[in-house]
This record gives C-alpha cells, structure tokens and sequence, in this order.
C-alpha cells in the first residue's frame, strides 16, 4: 500500500464528460458529508429527536458551514484572492477552511434552534460527530489537489508532489508529509471516542448538553495545532506562530473555562 502512495501522482480530477468535470476534492466532501448526515440521523434516533427537524437544520447547517468556510478561507488567502477574484467562487478547487465550516455552521444551527425553539448544545452534541466523520473522508480530497502536505520526508508513506505546486523553498524535494492523510485519521479516532462518550450518555443520561460538543472542539483543536508544524501551505503568521495554532490555542482556552464554569454553576 505504502509503495503505491509513494509512487502514484495524483490528479485532481474523477470524470470528465465533455466540458463536466468531476474534481476528487468536491466527489470526497459530499461522500463525507452525506456520511456524517447518515450518522446524525442514527444519532438523534438515539436521542428521540424528530427527524423532520434534522433534515430542516441540514439545509440550514450546510449553507452556514460553506459561506462560513468559504469567507474564512478567502479572508485567511487574502493575499491571493485580491488579485483573483473570479477564484473566490471555485470551491471545488479546495480552500473551505473547517474552522470557517465550524464558524458559519453551528452559527447556522444556533438560528435554526432559536427559530425553533430547541436546544442549540443537544443537536450540536450531535453535529460534531457527524462532521468529525465527514472530515475523516473530506481531507482525502486535498490528496488529489496536491494541497495541504507537510514538510519533505523520506518515510515509506510520503506523497510526491508536481515541482509547480511545491513551495519554492522545496523545490528540489520530491516527497512530503501527507498532513491531511494525519488530520483524517486523527479524525477517525476522534469520532471513535465521541461516539464513546455519547453512548455513555445513552446509558446514563447524567452528561450535560454541550460536552460533546467541548470535547470535539478540544480534541480537533489540539490535533490542528499539532499537525501545523509540519504544514508549509500558506499561512499568516503572528510572531512567527501560524494562526491557525493560534485560533486553535483560544478555542481550547475557551472550552477549559466554558467546562470549569458548567460545572461550579452545576455544583451550586
């Protein structure tokens, strides 16, 4: 398996009929995010949700998640975008950040459940498996783009990358980290461990709404930070520090004081 991911140069389409092209990169987001829909539906059975509300609240979480990942990845590539404009609107292209799909989707579902009188923390407890799960098939996308590797590496598993998509400080390295390979099945072992603590939740109906939601934002926050030192796609930097390390470090700051506040106001 190794030997053909080292030799084999991904391209970046699937099917091409006439002037239709199918891109790899839009084919694996929707598989991924037709499988995360699949298991929030098997979610909120579980939790005697009504389904006709899931499938209303994906339509509203799906257009919030791809504005919001769109706009956040254009603003965050603005440097590129300025002089681009016409590929602001080519999303099949790559380029929806997930910490923008997390901004505009959940902004999204907090509308949808205020119109509809639900609550927002049970239904995002629900989301966030089903987006760790579209994650896990949704990154393999950036293989085909040739996007989103780490830093030149000699091991078994390292991509080759096209001299015109590498940074031209490697210009003369063939082989690279495949960061979003990383970030995938990191994904897959974060969504093995929400599953774990929704089960648990089933059984004894003791956790508050919103800690599974907490617990993916750290656990996905901490891996992103992790996997920035081996990425050399663009990034801004502050002092020195990508920002998405950044943006990643203020989310986990956030929970830890979000779950030391739920649990002194649940103790009084």
């Amino acid at each position: 398996m190794f030997n053909w991911f080292h030799d084999y140069n991904p391209q970046p389409i699937l099917l091409q009929f006439g002037p239709i092209q199918i891109h790899w990169y839009g084919f694996l987001m929707v598989v991924g995010g037709l499988l995360g829909f699949y298991l929030i539906l098997r979610l909120a059975n579980k939790y005697q949700l009504d389904k006709k509300l899931i499938d209303d609240l994906f339509l509203y979480f799906v257009i919030g998640a791809v504005i919001g990942a769109r706009v956040y990845y254009v603003i965050y590539a603005w440097g590129f975008y300025r002089d681009n404009w016409p590929d602001v609107f080519k999303i099949w292209e790559g380029g929806l950040a997930i910490h923008g799909i997390m901004i505009g989707g959940f902004a999204a579902t907090w509308i949808f459940c205020r119109i509809k009188k639900q609550n927002f923390l049970l239904f995002a407890d629900i989301i966030v498996v089903g987006i760790a799960l579209a994650q896990v098939v949704g990154r393999v996308g950036n293989y085909f783009n040739q996007e989103i590797f780490g830093l030149p590496t000699s091991l078994a598993w390292g991509i080759p990358i096209d001299a015109v998509n590498r940074p031209p400080e490697f210009i003369s390295s063939q082989y690279f980290h495949p960061t979003f390979l990383y970030e995938s099945l990191g994904s897959l072992i974060i969504v093995g461990v929400l599953l774990l603590f929704s089960l648990r939740r089933f059984k004894s109906n003791t956790q508050q709404p919103g800690n599974v939601f907490l617990l993916y934002l750290v656990f996905y926050s901490i891996l992103r930070f992790s996997l920035e030192f081996l990425r050399i796609d663009y990034s801004p930097l502050i002092y020195g520090v990508r920002w998405a390390q950044i943006f990643s470090t203020l989310i986990v700051l956030t929970v830890v004081f979000l779950f030391v506040y739920r649990k002194f106001k649940k103790v009084e």
